[in-house]
């Protein structure tokens, strides 16, 4: 009879276990990753909802410290060191906080991770970036507070918030060319392939550096295929025009555009055709 009551007790509390009410969330967490030039971004943070409430001067007092978000504090991860607002920010994370305002908000990036909520004392030694922004009103109610990233460009981005009828963005900065020229100057330096000289004159071309240097290296790379691809020679013409040679660039757009015909990519065939007509071709 002992043994019955004890293998009877062991299944109630193994259900009692296994039985446990889940229910959702009110602030589900959200993980937001981008890459921005080649610095890995990361946004963890919960988010409330509107509800039918006033959140900006309401729910959230202006000119009050708001954990931006809910539960736990929003944390901001860096890949490597970046820069907000003339602030040089060290690789690593961040809890975001603001104190919004009816025109202007307060974003700071603070070092200690580890609050629920905002600090129960507030450490200006651990502010590591101040920023005021500018509150701007969007014409529709976003129910859901939102964290983003957008304005994405090689060496930059911005940082959005929107919640209710408010959006605020706030720029901040990678260091992308300090890394792209380190790898170049590493590889050139080095065994260097076709494709290594390639890369550097197309990044050359798009950040408006030396146009002279990546017309070198674009023939360089060239010279080390066997068969260049259209895409290829595409860009090795854009790279001639950028530097003066109109009649090179347009023998090279020709041959794109025919590799490109064969390959059946149209949209490089009107690529090369638009360049063909600026260019001034026959």
């Amino acid at each position: 009879m002992k043994k019955a009551l004890l293998i009877l007790a062991a299944f109630v509390l193994t259900f009692s276990i296994q039985a446990q009410v889940t229910t959702p969330q009110p602030s589900p967490l959200s993980k937001v990753e981008q890459k921005v030039g080649l610095t890995d971004v990361t946004i963890e943070y919960s988010r409330p909802s509107v509800k039918g409430r006033k959140i900006f001067g309401g729910l959230e007092a202006y000119d009050k410290m708001w954990r931006t978000g809910a539960n736990k504090n929003t944390i901001i991860t860096f890949s490597d060191p970046v820069t907000i607002n003339g602030y040089n920010l060290d690789a690593g994370s961040y809890a975001i906080f603001t104190k919004p305002g009816e025109s202007m908000w307060d974003v700071y990036f603070y070092t200690d991770t580890n609050n629920w909520g905002t600090p129960e004392k507030w450490d200006e030694s651990k502010v590591a970036a101040i920023a005021k922004v500018k509150a701007e009103k969007v014409p529709f109610i976003v129910e859901t507070f939102t964290i983003d990233i957008n304005d994405i460009k090689t060496g930059s981005a911005r940082l959005e918030m929107m919640w209710e009828n408010t959006y605020i963005g706030l720029p901040f900065e990678v260091p992308t060319d300090d890394k792209v020229l380190s790898s170049i100057n590493d590889a050139l330096n080095g065994s260097p392939k076709a494709s290594d000289y390639y890369a550097s004159a197309v990044y050359y071309l798009s950040e408006g550096k030396d146009i002279k240097q990546a017309k070198e290296w674009i023939d360089k790379a060239m010279s080390m295929m066997d068969s260049p691809a259209y895409y290829q020679l595409r860009q090795q013409s854009l790279i001639y025009a950028k530097a003066g040679d109109t009649q090179g660039a347009i023998e090279l757009a020709k041959k794109s555009m025919a590799g490109a015909e064969e390959a059946g990519n149209m949209q490089y065939v009107k690529f090369n055709k638009e360049s063909l007509k600026e260019w001034g071709a026959n």
